[in-house]
């Protein structure tokens, strides 16, 4: 604060305990200014394909710290993780310990998936998700499975042509899928485990959050009442 950095309804503060009503008072840092009234940032990403889940990229691959206000919240970070190509809902926050709650197995938060998936799913394999398969990583809780439409995959003009040969399953099926576990990349080794790779998948709800129609690769704060149901559903 001695440096001049900080200034208070545009005044420099170089004072140690100076003190500020955060309900009034405009705070600045390097010409920045402070939200002091928030203790803590909450927003959800609708996730594009293509981006990295992490805030940084020693490779300076595309990250998802380019699409969220992370000078506005120093300390702002992804609630988990979203694959590459796997789109939908990531929360941020800069509240460690209700992230901490809301990943941990023990309070069974669940996260809905939407999935593309190769092939027709039977119900016969539904239900080994439903009952919990073994994965290389030891087995998985029950998920919550539902099966939709089974419609023809969108293939380009050579996939079509095999198609039509024979040699090429030309259907899929979309799903709808929960879990309550987040282990790596654990939707797409389940319907791999059950010979149905996944082709898209979009998380659509993450606890009592849902996407609705944020577009893709917008952001927006979470609502009080929002803040609140995550915190019931982690137990807090």
């Amino acid at each position: 604060m001695t440096a001049g950095r900080v200034t208070v309804n545009g005044q420099v503060i170089t004072e140690l305990g100076f003190k500020v009503d955060p309900e009034v008072d405009e705070v600045r840092i390097d010409g920045r200014l402070m939200r002091l009234e928030d203790k803590n940032a909450y927003l959800m990403l609708n996730k594009p394909d293509g981006y990295l889940t992490t805030m940084d990229d020693p490779q300076g691959r595309p990250t998802v710290a380019e699409l969220v206000p992370v000078a506005d919240h120093p300390g702002l970070f992804p609630v988990g993780r979203l694959d590459f190509d796997t789109t939908g809902l990531l929360l941020f926050m800069t509240d460690g310990e209700l992230a901490h709650q809301l990943l941990h197995p023990k309070h069974k938060v669940g996260k809905r998936y939407k999935a593309v998936v190769d092939g027709v799913l039977a119900q016969v394999d539904a239900d080994r998700l439903r009952a919990g398969v073994v994965l290389h990583d030891g087995p998985t809780a029950p998920a919550l499975i539902e099966i939709g439409e089974v419609q023809a995959k969108s293939l380009n003009a050579r996939e079509r042509m095999r198609v039509v040969e024979g040699s090429l399953e030309g259907e899929q099926t979309l799903v709808s899928c929960t879990i309550t576990e987040g282990r790596k990349r654990q939707v797409k080794r389940m319907f791999n485990h059950v010979g149905h790779p996944v082709l898209q998948l979009q998380r659509q709800a993450f606890g009592p959050l849902e996407l609705g129609d944020l577009p893709i690769g917008e952001w927006r704060y979470l609502t009080e009442a929002e803040v609140e149901a995550l915190r019931m559903a982690s137990g807090n």
